[in-house]
């Protein structure tokens, strides 16, 4: 009898830890919230679907994220998307923060990105960003598009990995999920969607996560975007293993 009692308070103290371990493990396969919402407002922002556009700003908003954080994520986009796009979504954040403002609302606005105190050239700062996202090194002679055209790659360096991916509002894992999101919507782009889905392990995302990532871009982009992108998603696995 005592041994059947010590089994029943040894499964009471166990289960609980089970319990927990499986749950970890399960919310490790999800995207965080404030993430799903970055995605959505990503991919919503590059198509320009502004009418969906608009809840999911709110929804960003009641997930956590700071104002700034999501008008972060609208200028990141024009990086990939272009000015137009950007400044619609960014319109319509506007929109949205004065209707929520009308009701009382006060959302927090979070902090602003830190001054760049690295005395470096952006061209190399902007090299070693990318060199550290990818974890490849840049050795040797330019090639393809570097060499076809050279001020591009000027502009890659220098603009989008040290003016954009250096500001800190929004973590390089952030910022690649948006990357990711754009693409995806757009569509067409799947050489560049696959380099920036490999990145996106290297930041921390597991393929589960990944796996999610794709069913919201057919939520919130469709069924053909999501299929192009899974099987972007399906070929940087098989290159995995």
């Amino acid at each position: 009898m005592k041994r059947i009692i010590l089994y029943f308070v040894l499964a009471i103290n166990v289960i609980p830890f089970v319990l927990n371990a499986q749950t970890s493990r399960e919310e490790n396969m999800l995207l965080h919230p404030k993430e799903m919402r970055l995605v959505e407002i990503a991919t919503l922002t590059g198509k320009g679907d502004l009418a969906k556009l608009e809840p999911a700003l709110h929804k960003g908003l009641e997930a956590g994220l700071t104002v700034n954080q999501i008008k972060e994520s609208l200028i990141h986009v024009y990086a990939y998307a272009g000015f137009p796009r950007s400044l619609r979504g960014l319109q319509t954040f506007m929109a949205v923060m004065d209707a929520r403002k009308a009701k009382g609302i006060n959302d927090v606005v979070g902090a602003d990105a830190s001054p760049i105190s690295d005395e470096r050239s952006k061209y190399e700062r902007g090299k070693a960003i990318l060199e550290e996202l990818t974890g490849m090194p840049e050795k040797g002679a330019k090639t393809g598009y570097a060499a076809f055209a050279p001020p591009i790659e000027v502009f890659l360096k220098e603009h989008l990995f040290a003016d954009i991916f250096e500001r800190d509002v929004l973590s390089h894992k952030e910022r690649e999920l948006i990357t990711v999101s754009v693409l995806a919507g757009i569509g067409g782009v799947e050489p560049m969607l696959s380099s920036h889905l490999n990145i996106c392990l290297r930041v921390g995302l597991n393929p589960a996560q990944l796996q999610h990532f794709v069913s919201i871009i057919e939520q919130s982009a469709g069924k053909s975007e999501a299929q192009a992108a899974q099987l972007v998603l399906a070929e940087v696995m098989k290159k995995k293993k």
